[in-house]
């Protein structure tokens, strides 16, 4: 699927990854749960998100944080009419060059959260973001700079990297998952 330019494809994209990503995972197999990522044996999976996520639930957390990052950039900026005064999407103390560390941490956050809470959170997120993006029309989500805050993006790159690429992102990794277990 081309990456979504309108709020219709946006919401659709949005909608239907989202809805493989949870077929995908409820057709694991208690086996394919329980058994911890390892890519070590993989030279293409170099990146560092395929040694950071060991299992499921890490890959639905970072999802959900990610969704946290979404729902908060235009809470933060409601009032803001000028980019200088704009809070960036990311934590003020990581950047686009430093975010891996971001990821980092809310791995480590999320260590005692069980699989089935991080799906509760995931869910809701999920609706919570679905949401913000029906508030907006689509020439906010899809005009480049029609908010000073989002810089020279559009709010709906944000969104479409925060839901249907990013659970592109996260069927892929569980699909190599499971095509290890076998």
């Amino acid at each position: 699927m081309p990456r979504p330019k309108t709020k219709d494809d946006l919401l659709t994209a949005a909608k239907e990854n989202y809805d493989k990503l949870i077929k995908l995972i409820d057709g694991m197999s208690e086996k394919e749960l329980n058994t911890p990522f390892d890519f070590s044996g993989e030279p293409s999976k170099r990146e560092a998100h395929w040694s950071r996520d060991k299992n499921v639930r890490d890959v639905l957390i970072h999802l959900y944080e990610w969704h946290q990052l979404m729902l908060k950039f235009p809470k933060n900026n409601k009032d803001i009419t000028d980019k200088k005064s704009a809070i960036a999407f990311l934590p003020s103390e990581y950047s686009w060059k430093t975010y891996g560390a971001m990821n980092v941490m809310f791995w480590n956050n999320h260590q005692k959260t069980s699989l089935e809470e991080a799906r509760k959170l995931l869910d809701k997120s999920h609706a919570d973001v679905i949401n913000l993006i029906e508030s907006y029309s689509n020439e906010e989500l899809f005009i480049p700079k029609y908010f000073a805050w989002t810089g020279n993006a559009a709010l709906g790159d944000y969104c479409v990297s925060t839901t249907s690429s990013h659970y592109d992102w996260a069927i892929k990794k569980i699909k190599a998952h499971i095509k290890n277990c076998k």
